[in-house]
C-alpha cells in the first residue's frame, strides 16, 4: 500500500480519505488538521516526522489509534465516491457553511452532500434546527410541524436529523409549505436511516439537501449521532426543542448551540409528560428561552445581533454538565 498522502489529489481528497479514517468530534486529529492542512495530516499520519504542538508520546498515541484503519482501499472508495457524483464540501468551496468554524478543532473534516449546497451559504439567522424526540406525541408533532411550516413559509431553511417523531415532522411540514430543509445524517448520505423514513430522505436529497461528515457507505453508531449534534446545533441561528425526555440525546443539540452563541427555544408541555421534561429543563436552567409561537422564534432570531443578550450566557452554560448534556466520548469502534 503506497502512501495515501501521495495518492491524495490534493486538499479535497485528503479530507475525503481522512473523514474515511478518524471518527468525527476527534479534537487531536481537528487540532492537526486545523494547523497543517489535509494532505499534511495524512502524511504525518503515515510518517514519524514530529507533529505540530504535539510531545513524541501523544503523537505515537495519535498514530497508533488511527493507522490500524487506515485501509487498502481508501483510494478506491474516494474515485467510486467521485465517480457517482456524491457531492462534497470543503471550507476552501464557497458553499461551505462557515458557522461550522465556530466549532474550532472540533469542525468537521470535510461534509459529503447530495442536493442543494447553496442552503449551507445562507446566512446563521436564515436557518432554524427543529429536533427532538423520536417517540414524540401528537401533541409534540403538530407543534414541530406548525412552527416548521410557518417557518419554511417565511424563507428559513429548517434543519432536522431526518429520524421519527420531531424531526420527521419538521422536515415534512417544511416540504408540504414548499420550504428548503437539510437532513444533517450520522451516516453516509447514500444509506437511508431510519430506513423507515426512505421515502422522505430521498425527497430531501432532491429538493433539500442531505449532508453528513461520516463517508459514503458508513453507518450510523450511537457515538455518530453525539457527534452530529455539534452540527445541528451551530448550523443554525437557533435550535428549537418541542418535546424530548431528560435523557434524550437531542439534548445535546441546544448544548451544542448554546455553547456557541446560538438561540435556544423550548416548548412547555404538560407536566405528566415524559417528553416534555426536556424543554422543562432547559428552560429551568436558563439554557432556552419559552417558545409557544412562531413568533417567539422570530424574535429569538432577531436577538442574534444584540450583544446584550449573552451577558448572561457563561453563568447558564456553566450548568451544561449533567450527564444528559456532556459531550460525546472517544469511540472504541471502527467504522
Amino acid at each position: 500500500m503506497g502512501h495515501l498522502a501521495e495518492q491524495a489529489n490534493g486538499e479535497r481528497q485528503a479530507r475525503m480519505m481522512l473523514s474515511m479514517i478518524a471518527e468525527p468530534d476527534d479534537p487531536v486529529t481537528g487540532r492537526i488538521l486545523h494547523q497543517v492542512g489535509g494532505v499534511e495530516t495524512i502524511r504525518l499520519l503515515e510518517d514519524g516526522d514530529p507533529v505540530p504542538g504535539m510531545n513524541r508520546a501523544d503523537a505515537i498515541a495519535w498514530r497508533q489509534r488511527l493507522t490500524p484503519r487506515i485501509a487498502d482501499d481508501i483510494p478506491g472508495r474516494v474515485t467510486d465516491a467521485e465517480r457517482r457524483c456524491i457531492g462534497t464540501l470543503i471550507p476552501a468551496d464557497a458553499d461551505w457553511p462557515h458557522a461550522l468554524n465556530d466549532l474550532g478543532s472540533r469542525a468537521p473534516y470535510m461534509l459529503w452532500t447530495h442536493g442543494a449546497t447553496s442552503f449551507l451559504s445562507d446566512g446563521l439567522a436564515d436557518r432554524v434546527t427543529i429536533t427532538g424526540a423520536r417517540a414524540a406525541t401528537d401533541y409534540g408533532t403538530n407543534v414541530a410541524g406548525h412552527l416548521a411550516g410557518d417557518l419554511a413559509r417565511d424563507e428559513h431553511t429548517i434543519v432536522s436529523g431526518g429520524a421519527y417523531g420531531i424531526d420527521g415532522a419538521a422536515h415534512q411540514a417544511a416540504l408540504a409549505a414548499g420550504g428548503n430543509t437539510i437532513a444533517v445524517l450520522a451516516g453516509g448520505v447514500d444509506r437511508p436511516y431510519p430506513r423507515g423514513h426512505a421515502d422522505l430522505l430521498a425527497r430531501i436529497g432532491d429538493v433539500g439537501l442531505l449532508a453528513s461528515e461520516m463517508p459514503p457507505g458508513a453507518t450510523p453508531t450511537r457515538y455518530r449521532f453525539m457527534a452530529r449534534a455539534r452540527l445541528l446545533g451551530t448550523l443554525s441561528g437557533a435550535t428549537v426543542i418541542p418535546e424530548a425526555s431528560f435523557r434524550s440525546g437531542s439534548l445535546l443539540v441546544p448544548a451544542e448551540a448554546h455553547r456557541h452563541g446560538r438561540v435556544v427555544g423550548a416548548v412547555p408541555g404538560p407536566v405528566t409528560s415524559v417528553t416534555s421534561s426536556g424543554p422543562h429543563e432547559l428552560i429551568k436552567r436558563g439554557v432556552a428561552e419559552i417558545v409557544s409561537d412562531t413568533a417567539d422564534v422570530k424574535t429569538m432570531l432577531d436577538s442574534l445581533s444584540d450583544p446584550g443578550r449573552l451577558l448572561n450566557r457563561e453563568t447558564a452554560t456553566r450548568q451544561l454538565d449533567a450527564p444528559a448534556f456532556g459531550p460525546p466520548q472517544r469511540p472504541t469502534h471502527r467504522l
